[in-house]
């Protein structure tokens, strides 16, 4: 990505190659390959330099959108502060009732700890299906169900319930976070605080 900064001010952006008019003069989309940077820099045209410092994992957090900036011959794209989403649902507010939005105290948006929560409860439901049958053919015909199954399933319920636990009393999106984020040891093995949910081996 490319700008053209005229009398220190950006005036145009190129995401793509392209021809452009600058003053009377026009410019062949070539220039942005064949030119070498100070020739480009001559007439005004700065390769953008992204500063992602400030930008933070979607999941958890709101970017802003990039500004753009000219400054030391540089043209810079860098974001604001990012903004935590909510880690707590959001209720209607009296004024909001007023307004005919919602009712007040009822749930306006979901925050993130009740979709992680749902999250969770579909990767347990889908982690149980893989044996239900075997609850289906004790129903059906009587066939016991082994004990690894039954010990494998009251496990994953048991996990369940502490990863539940751990979201709910997370303080905050940065908690959230941190309990979400794998780590590396010195063997490199992978883990992340929230563990994970038992998986019965084939």
């Amino acid at each position: 990505m490319y700008a053209l900064v005229e009398s220190g001010t950006i005036t145009k952006y190129f995401n793509h190659p392209k021809g452009f008019t600058l003053g009377e003069l026009q410019y062949p989309a070539d220039l942005f390959m064949k030119w070498s940077v100070s020739e480009k820099e001559a007439i005004g045209i700065h390769e953008v330099v992204f500063d992602n410092s400030n930008f933070k994992d979607e999941q958890w957090y709101i970017n802003t959108d990039q500004t753009f900036s000219f400054a030391n011959d540089t043209v810079t794209a860098s974001y604001g502060t990012a903004t935590p989403k909510a880690h707590a649902d959001t209720l209607f507010t009296a004024q909001d009732e007023i307004d005919e939005k919602g009712i007040e105290g009822e749930v306006a948006t979901r925050g993130l700890k009740y979709n992680l929560i749902q999250t969770l409860k579909s990767q347990v439901a889908n982690e149980l299906a893989r044996t239900d049958w075997y609850i289906t053919r004790n129903i059906e015909k009587s066939t016991a169900i082994p004990s690894a199954v039954s010990t494998h399933r009251d496990a994953v319920r048991t996990k369940q319930a502490a990863m539940e636990t751990a979201i709910t009393n997370a303080a905050d999106t940065a908690a959230l976070e941190t309990l979400h984020n794998y780590t590396r040891d010195a063997n490199g093995v992978q883990s992340r605080p929230l563990g994970e949910l038992p998986v019965l081996e084939s």
